[in-house]
């Protein structure tokens, strides 16, 4: 009863500047000739003051006066002004009512009543990631300035794909991780977020490059959930429901049981189990809940000034340190460790626990190669290699020697201590291993070009 109520109070405020001379009805209106006659008298009196005080002699006053008297007697004979419309509530109740009905009719035809209303508080986290979308772009733009000066920078090309991935641009987020690949950045986690990247490239469609790829990082890191829940959902697009039930529910039983990712995972068993005709089966149980900050916390953090929030975030490390501590032989704990002190810039703590990594995976060239690039970060091209990233460089070179990230360093090691024959070996293997055209390989043969330019300058 209240909707109906405001709409009529809403509707006969708006008509109201229209109902109201219908309401009160009609007021005396004055002719025209009364206005007309005391302009002429108020003329008289103002000729007659004139001839007094010597303006105008009497004869132009005799004139005059007889003009403005003739005008006088004119203006009675002017007809009276049209009468007003009298008072009639009845005439404007059934305006109010027309017009009202119609418009409310009108709206609730062709309008939207149900529609909830958006204001603008309950747009502001829509404005916040809006702008979070064109700071990001932003960043990403000016890597990519960056990468066209350095483009063997492999950290570089990682962090323009990690940018390009949030944006949704997968097309130049594919591109710029076969970059940080081409240029050593193997790691079963960088093929992983690669192969996932195809994925979305492909619309959500796990491609036989994807598959192949997920397969790669099973070899070196069996555990992996990223890995193991693409290849359950490559069996279902290839029908193959039973098989993806199996590894979706073995996934579940090595996920804790607080997890968010657990209702998704159930989702895709249940339309597996669809598919293939039989019961969804009960889901498997999970491991223990870890901890983890709740929404508030993350809220907090969000708000934090930049200090605090930075000595949260070594909180975290630290408590990632004492854990692998405790657990010393988890190989994935000691690479997230060597991963957030880079993000820390803290070259020195990343490197040992990539060290700790590597005896534990000694096969594994990816992790020395991590700890390469965790050990120059903030290195200027122009520095001198430190000796430890010699050494990895060479123990990765002992076991793949076609690394193309061990190929360009150590050729510009050997720059540095003028082995300029060693230098050349290097970077004409390494331009062969690139594609052809690339920029990369342009980059390489230009190196090559510098240094054939050195050696045939007359010496002095």
């Amino acid at each position: 009863m209240i909707l109906p109520f405001l709409i009529a109070l809403l509707a006969f405020a708006a008509l109201l500047p229209i109902l109201s001379p219908l309401l009160r009805g009609r007021r005396p209106v004055p002719a025209r000739a009364s206005f007309d006659q005391a302009v002429y008298r108020d003329q008289l009196q103002e000729l007659e003051r004139d001839i007094a005080r010597g303006l105008i002699t009497p004869t132009e006053g005799d004139a005059a006066r007889l003009e403005i008297q003739r005008r006088l007697l004119a203006a009675d004979r002017l007809p009276a002004a049209p009468p007003r419309l009298s008072r009639s509530p009845v005439l404007a109740v059934l305006v109010f009512v027309v017009v009202a009905a119609g418009s409310v009719g009108t709206y609730l035809w062709i309008g939207t009543p149900a529609l909830p209303d958006d204001p603008f508080s309950s747009r502001k986290a829509e404005l916040a990631q809006v702008n979070a979308q064109a700071s990001l772009q932003q960043a990403a733009d000016t890597l990519a300035a960056k990468l066209k000066q350095n483009p063997s920078d492999a950290q570089g090309w990682l962090l323009y794909g990690r940018a390009l991935a949030t944006l949704s641009q997968w097309d130049k987020a594919v591109d710029a991780y076969r970059h940080a690949m081409d240029l050593g950045q193997t790691g079963p986690d960088i093929v992983g977020d690669h192969a996932e990247m195809l994925v979305m490239q492909a619309g959500g469609t796990v491609t036989p490059a994807a598959e192949a790829e997920f397969q790669q990082v099973l070899k070196t890191e069996p555990g992996s959930g990223l890995a193991r829940y693409y290849l359950a959902i490559a069996a279902m697009q290839a029908g193959e429901p039973r098989k993806a039930i199996d590894g979706l529910q073995s996934l579940l039983a090595d996920i804790p049981a607080n997890s968010p990712l657990r209702a998704q995972i159930g989702q895709k068993i249940a339309d597996a189990a669809q598919a293939a005709g039989i019961p969804v089966p009960e889901l498997a149980q999970g491991t223990a809940q870890t901890p983890g900050p709740d929404d508030k916390a993350v809220a907090d953090a969000a708000n934090m000034p930049d200090d605090q929030r930075q000595a949260m975030i070594r909180g975290m490390v630290a408590n990632l340190a004492a854990k692998q501590q405790a657990d010393p032989s988890n190989v994935d704990g000691w690479l997230r460790l060597g991963r957030a002190y880079a993000v820390l810039h803290e070259a020195d703590k990343a490197a040992d626990a990539f060290d700790k990594a590597a005896h534990l995976r000694p096969g594994d060239v990816s992790i020395p190669l991590q700890e390469v690039s965790a050990l120059l970060i903030g290195h200027a091209p122009t520095d001198k290699l430190p000796p430890r990233v010699i050494a990895l460089l060479k123990g990765v070179e002992a076991v793949d020697p076609n690394q193309p990230l061990v190929l360009w360093y150590l050729g510009m090691a050997a720059v540095q201590d003028t082995r300029m024959d060693d230098a050349r070996r290097y970077w004409t293997t390494l331009v062969s291993k690139l594609p052809p055209g690339s920029d990369d390989a342009h980059m390489v043969q230009a190196a090559l070009d510098a240094l054939a330019k050195h050696e045939g300058a007359p010496k002095r």
